[in-house]
Parts: structure tokens; C-alpha cells; sequence
């Protein structure tokens, strides 16, 4: 039985919970984070030094960080279900996870702290809209690419990157600004909509 730390709300436990789900992989989940178990205390830094969720227990292994858990998680269940073995499909699998992980979590990060968590130390009016026409830009390259592909991220198949940018795209729509119309990432997310495993922790918290 895997263990997942962290709580539900966390978008980036959804993500392994999520990718569980679509593995067919008992587990269970125990809340750390804010409003639950403290991360900074001597029992979680033994984990995970940098006092972060979510944490991965499979029996004495330890890992820590969303996109590495999942990535195991997939090559540990061996289908290639997910995460194709060849090595280009692979990439470029790869690469639109650290696309997520990168240019388009840092993108968001000043608007989501100022109008979702409501963050006193966000509230600086032309960071929030640089944050905002940052993201915008990101989430077009994101539509351009779903309009190539008419399906999912990565190509024809759903796979880990679909996990990871689905999530955001829920954090996208769940931001309240003005949207502009996206129609590819629109007809995406109800493609999305469609998974069980969407529907079970795609749109459960926007922490």
C-alpha cells in the first residue's frame, strides 16, 4: 500500500493521487500542510528537507517532488500506460511536465497568491497583472498545442503531462479574472472532465 503525505487540497498531491488512480494503485493519504500536521517538524524534514508536500512512502523508499513521484509511479506499474518507454514519445512527455513545472507555475504564482490566498505580501496592482498576461502567454502556447494535436498535450494519448497541465488548467479557470477565450484548452478541459479520475481530484482545491 503506497502513502501519500500531504492534503487533498494540495494541487500537486492531486497529481499523485490522480496519477494512482489512473495506474490502478492501492492508496491511502494522511494530511500534512498548512491547516493540518506541520511540515517543519523533525518527522517530516527526515523525509523531506525542504519541509514541502507531497511526500511518496512505498514501503522504505522515500521520494519527494510531484513530477518525480508520478514519473516513478508510472515506470514502477511498467505498462507504459502514461509514460511511453520510446524515447522520443518520452521526451516529450518530459518536456511538457517541465514546461508545467517551470515557465508555467512561475508564471501564475504572484496573481494566484493575490487573488486566490488573498497574500498581504501580494498586492502590488502591476505585479498582479504582469503575473496575469504572463500566465495568458503561457496558456496560449498551451491552446496552440492542443490545437496541433486535437486530443491531449503530448499527442494523440493521455499521459503524465496531462496530469500535471490539467491540474493547472483547473487552477486556471478557477482563478477569477477575465478569461480570454482559449477554445482548445476549453474543449480540452472538458475532455478532461471525462476521466474518473478528473472528476475525483481535478477540481477538489486550488491550494
Amino acid at each position: 500500500m503506497l502513502t501519500i503525505l500531504g492534503k487533498r487540497a494540495s494541487i500537486n498531491v492531486r497529481k499523485v493521487m490522480w496519477t494512482c488512480d489512473e495506474l490502478g494503485l492501492d492508496w491511502r493519504q494522511e494530511d500534512w500542510g498548512a491547516g493540518f500536521r506541520d511540515t517543519h517538524v523533525d518527522e517530516f524534514r527526515a523525509l523531506n528537507p525542504n519541509a514541502m508536500v507531497p511526500v511518496l512512502l512505498d514501503g522504505d523508499f522515500v521520494l519527494w517532488e510531484s513530477n518525480s513521484i508520478i514519473r516513478y509511479l508510472a515506470n514502477r506499474q511498467g505498462d507504459e500506460a502514461l509514460y511511453p518507454r520510446e524515447a522520443r514519445a518520452r521526451a516529450r512527455v518530459d518536456q511538457w511536465l517541465d514546461w508545467q513545472a517551470s515557465d508555467l507555475n512561475r508564471s501564475w504564482s504572484y496573481a494566484f497568491m493575490a487573488l486566490v490566498r488573498r497574500s498581504p505580501s501580494h498586492t502590488d496592482a502591476d505585479q498582479v497583472e504582469a503575473s496575469l498576461q504572463a500566465w495568458t502567454g503561457f496558456m496560449k502556447i498551451l491552446d496552440g498545442r492542443l490545437t496541433e494535436t486535437g486530443a491531449f498535450v503530448a499527442g494523440t494519448d493521455f499521459s503524465l503531462a496531462d496530469i500535471a497541465i490539467g491540474l493547472s488548467v483547473n487552477r486556471w479557470f478557477e482563478t477569477p479574472f477575465d478569461h480570454p477565450p482559449l477554445p482548445a484548452v476549453e474543449a480540452y478541459y472538458r475532455r478532461l472532465g471525462e476521466r474518473p479520475g478528473f472528476r475525483e481530484h481535478g477540481g477538489n482545491g486550488v491550494a
